[in-house]
């Protein structure tokens, strides 16, 4: 008991929601039993198993992280639990059901605070925004002035494009020369 108490002392937030979560979808499979319930059960102790193996300090990789693989066993208790809703009383589902949930919400959780261990661990932190390609060719001047210009600027119209200027006392004529789109 003394062991249990130290393995559960290890744990964070987290992993403790976790393990209560999978000690009641344990309980919650007394009653009618079939190899549903047995599913439960192993659902609830794989996930106890990944608690206590990472409280002891075991390394070992996991695709997608401890979080990831929590959520998807209770996904899959709820979708166990929703299998079976009919033949078993609506509380008991409910129990199953919202042990279930605090497996995903457990879940998610973990995955937020602690990303995968096969991410790289530069990627891991904040990255600092890089400079875009223009930026990164450009050297800055010495001269340029380091505080942004008060004056509002406007883009320039593309090299190959010169607006049109018409001549004083001339008409303007949608179309071109001649009158064509007014069909003459």
């Amino acid at each position: 008991m003394a062991e249990l108490a130290a393995i559960f002392r290890a744990l964070n937030v987290e992993q403790k929601a976790a393990a209560a979560g999978a000690v009641l979808l344990a309980v919650s499979t007394f009653g009618p039993f079939s190899f549903v319930e047995v599913a439960e059960i192993l659902v609830a102790l794989a996930v106890l198993a990944l608690l206590r193996a990472r409280a002891l300090g075991k390394r070992f990789h996991l695709p997608f992280g401890d979080g990831t693989v929590i959520a998807a066993a209770g996904v899959w208790a709820a979708a166990l639990i929703v299998a079976r809703l009919f033949d078993r009383p609506l509380g008991q589902n409910l129990l199953a059901l919202g042990c279930a949930a605090i497996l995903i919400a457990a879940g998610a959780r973990e995955r937020a605070k602690r990303p995968p261990d096969d991410i790289p661990p530069e990627r891991r932190e904040a990255p600092e925004p890089s400079p875009s390609p223009s930026q990164a060719r450009r050297d800055p001047r010495p001269d340029a002035p380091t505080e942004p210009l008060a004056a509002p600027t406007e883009p320039l119209p593309p090299p190959e494009f010169e607006p049109y200027r018409p001549q004083p006392n001339e008409q303007l004529r949608l179309g071109g020369e001649g009158g064509e789109a007014d069909g003459r």
